[in-house]
């Protein structure tokens, strides 16, 4: 190969296939370190915040939508976990855990890993009720659920059967297999109608009448939403299930059914929200946990769950009970107390 200076430089004109080699290599090590660098800069951009959450899906996406929209330059990762397995990855995981934040969390179970999260002081509560607001400030509250009996009347009156009017009708040989309950071993529900009927009887006195009513059961369902699909489907005409999901279907889905509340009132349960201990001072978590609390628990309260977690909070939803009056839930957090009551449930 013939070597020449180029007219007016001081390069060469011509390679050897070395060379030529070289330079390919470098050029592509070039490329490769710029497009490293720009990669980079675009996931610094878009910072991690990871939510353990268990929000029923229709619920969830909405936040998603809310949070993708409010955050486009952060990665928000809403990791969906039922009530007992987001509780116990917390513990298992501990501070260490890669969760940022936890939504909707059954209050008990916050309460039993309180420690691990952060002191919310700095935070504006003053909108909250003030008597679900923990004097540790160490969660909020996220939502009020109660529980109701929910009625499918047409099956009812398709079988000659009146509408019950206290716990004691649903005794009646006449509803044999017409009743769908939570079992209270596997649902909140179903532990809040328990907890609600021990309080206002007594322990022994709600014990002797559940062994009663299961002989009416048509099953003890491993979801609070159990009695509910039960009704719709035209398996059950009574449930114990929850206030929320029965007009959910009502709505949704135009289900006939109705929501009726005894005289011991309804039972309720709230869930919480909180940050993980050394995450509160992330500016990404922060920002994040402020919409949460400002913003995503007010529509979610607005659209899907309206029982008062604010000083000022309308109820809007159609079909929605208007006045509820709530059971007395003593004792419905204590873990230990949950731990023997369901240590004698024997169904």
């Amino acid at each position: 190969m013939k070597y020449e200076k180029t007219p007016g430089g001081s390069g060469l004109q011509g390679s050897s296939p070395r060379g030529t080699m070289a330079a390919v290599l470098l050029t592509a090590a070039l490329l490769a370190a710029v497009l490293t660098a720009l990669s980079s800069c675009g996931a610094g951009k878009r910072k991690p915040v990871i939510i353990y959450t268990s929000t029923e899906d229709f619920r969830t996406e909405h936040m998603r939508e809310l949070l993708t929209a409010k955050f486009p330059n952060y990665s928000i990762v809403l990791e969906v976990l039922s009530t007992g397995n987001h509780a116990a990855k917390l513990k298992a995981e501990g501070t260490s855990t890669e969760a940022d934040i936890s939504l909707n969390l059954e209050t008990g179970y916050m309460e039993s890993i309180q420690d691990m999260m952060a002191d919310l002081s700095a935070f504006d509560t003053s909108p909250f009720l003030p008597e679900l607001v923990p004097a540790s400030k160490k969660y909020l509250p996220w939502d009020k659920s109660s529980g109701a009996i929910v009625i499918n009347r047409e099956k009812l009156a398709g079988l000659g059967l009146p509408v019950p009017a206290s716990y004691q009708d649903l005794l009646d040989p006449a509803y044999k297999g017409l009743i769908s309950m939570p079992n209270p071993k596997s649902s909140g529900t179903g532990y809040m109608f328990l907890v609600s009927l021990i309080n206002a009887w007594g322990e022994d006195a709600a014990f002797d009448y559940f062994d009663r009513l299961a002989e009416n059961i048509l099953q003890f369902t491993t979801s609070g939403s159990g009695p509910v699909n039960a009704l719709i489907q035209g398996e059950a005409a009574i449930g114990l299930g929850m206030t929320l999901t029965a007009t959910q279907a009502i709505n949704s889905r135009g289900a006939p059914l109705e929501m009726t509340f005894f005289k011991e009132g309804a039972p309720s349960i709230t869930t919480s929200m909180g940050i993980i201990k050394g995450k509160e001072d992330r500016p990404a978590v922060k920002e994040v946990f402020e919409f949460a609390m400002t913003t995503l628990v007010r529509e979610d309260k607005e659209l899907y769950c309206p029982e008062p977690v604010f000083k000022d909070q309308p109820n809007n939803i159609p079909n929605y009970p208007r006045t509820i009056s709530y059971a007395d839930m003593t004792g419905v957090y204590d873990q230990d107390l949950k731990a023997r009551l369901l240590e004698r449930w024997k169904y």
